[in-house]
């Protein structure tokens, strides 16, 4: 019985491990915990920034551009800033293709599914990850990840928002973006 509790535990223990790693990446400095990616600033001069923020593999690109919005409004009012205009943005995606066996070797050896069918008068045939033939599809997983990552340059300015499609107010900024931050982390 206490082998059955332990099994249970560390089963337990490793699904938790793994969904914590299957999520998307938190508002967080570049570097600051486990979790890749995250946002970084720059000064370039007294009144422009460059601001960058990575995703990983499951961070959507509107939250990698929200995230980036929401680093240039917190340095514009640490600026002592009203609000930012975009001087130039851009959103990288890093594509790639990952090509798997499904019923490779993982931390349990080689456990997994076995089949066993009647063929007809044929008799019982059986099937097995380790037999060597493909059953139903093919051997392989073949997937398409994509990550993204935005940088922006930006200027700074007080008072009213000049009337252009690429002026911000850094209030209204983190008064819209922000809860959002707060419901991914939960």
């Amino acid at each position: 019985m206490p082998r059955l509790v332990s099994q249970s535990i560390v089963l337990s223990a490793t699904a938790l491990l793994l969904s914590a790693c299957a999520t998307s990446t938190p508002y967080q400095p570049l570097g600051s915990s486990h979790a890749r990616g995250g946002y970084s600033d720059q000064r370039i001069d007294q009144d422009h920034y460059r601001v960058s923020f990575s995703g990983n593999d499951f961070t959507s690109r509107k939250e990698v551009e929200n995230y980036l919005l929401l680093r240039a409004a917190q340095v514009t009012l640490q600026n002592g800033y009203d609000g930012f205009t975009l001087v130039s943005k851009q959103t990288d995606p890093t594509v790639r293709t990952e090509i798997t066996e499904p019923f490779s070797p993982g931390p349990y050896g080689y456990w997994g599914p076995s089949w066993r069918y009647r063929l007809g008068g044929l008799g019982w045939r059986s099937w097995s990850p380790w037999g060597g033939g493909a059953f139903w599809a093919d051997n392989l997983d073949v997937n398409t990840v994509t990550s993204y990552e935005a940088s922006a340059e930006i200027a700074f300015y007080r008072g009213a928002k000049p009337n252009s499609p690429v002026a911000f107010d850094a209030r209204q900024v983190i008064a819209s973006i922000e809860p959002e931050t707060t419901k991914s982390r939960l």
